[in-house]
């Protein structure tokens, strides 16, 4: 096994609802964190459909497949360098563990061997970002548990999407997570809605850690470049690329600001969603 070097900080990146983001702000979580100068991982477990390696432009020779097998049948021997592949750009570089290449190959993975692999990862790396599936799998909950922090993507496009978010708060609150450890992260905020920001904090009795603008244009180039908006000069300055840094910054404690205590208005909302999750 790897030498203890470092006892990082895991970061898993969640939401219970697809298409919010969430892969977008793991790549640029640890696309900063590396570019400010630590040693950071992000692990692809949306074992499916994991994206991170097309993100990229990445050809992995081995995936998260590979190394919880070879921890299985070796421990001792296990060093999860040898699974990972480098991504560079300019100056930075960052660690990437794919998601399993065939569909088949994901129906076989280990939660227990996954976290084992986790527990290397961060003797390894200052921090490690995990993109993890959309739902409540014995891996996710696996990979919660041993989290430093559980950032919980939204949108607040549609009814649906916000009653799955009060679903899945209220079921890790059950798991007995500490609201510390679990941070909500509004995306795409000025995005067009009828819904009010401050209707659904109260519905879910918390409020946004921190909030991101909506810039399709710039998360479309970014992925098509394969270039994280945080290294990308043409970018770095953008709403989003700002959005991106100072949440990493908090989680780094670069800055003490949290959100303000105004909470933005999107439109007027004529419907009461507060009043229609207590019916």
């Amino acid at each position: 096994m790897a030498e203890i070097s470092r006892n990082g900080i895991i970061i898993t990146v969640f939401s219970t609802a697809s298409a919010v983001g969430k892969t977008l702000i793991a790549v640029n979580l640890t696309a900063e964190l590396a570019h400010q100068g630590f040693r950071a991982c992000v692990v692809d477990l949306d074992l499916q459909f994991g994206d991170i390696a097309n993100f990229l432009q990445l050809r992995p020779t081995q995936t998260i497949y590979d190394a919880q097998l070879a921890i299985d049948k070796n421990p001792e021997q296990f060093d999860p360098l040898t699974y990972t592949t480098l991504y560079k750009y300019e100056d930075t570089s960052f660690s990437v563990i794919a998601a399993p290449n065939t569909l088949e190959q994901s129906y076989n993975v280990s939660a227990k061997q996954v976290g084992k692999v986790m527990g290397e990862l961060r003797r390894e790396y200052d921090y490690v970002i995990v993109d993890a599936m959309a739902t409540f799998t014995e891996l996710n909950l696996q990979i919660m548990d041993i989290s430093t922090i559980i950032t919980a993507v939204a949108i607040v496009d549609f009814i649906p999407t916000i009653k799955n978010m009060k679903m899945g708060y209220e079921a890790m609150k059950r798991l007995g997570y500490a609201s510390n450890k679990i941070r909500f992260i509004l995306n795409r905020s000025n995005a067009k809605t009828n819904i009010e920001i401050s209707d659904v904090e109260r519905l879910l009795d918390a409020r946004f850690y921190h909030v991101l603008p909506n810039d399709f244009k710039a998360a479309v180039e970014s992925i098509q470049s394969a270039v994280p908006i945080v290294l990308d000069q043409a970018k770095r300055y953008s709403p989003l690329a700002a959005g991106l840094i100072e949440l990493t910054d908090k989680y780094t404690n670069r800055t003490g600001k949290a959100r303000s205590t105004k909470t933005p208005v999107l439109q007027q909302n004529s419907g009461g969603l507060f009043g229609l999750f207590r019916k």
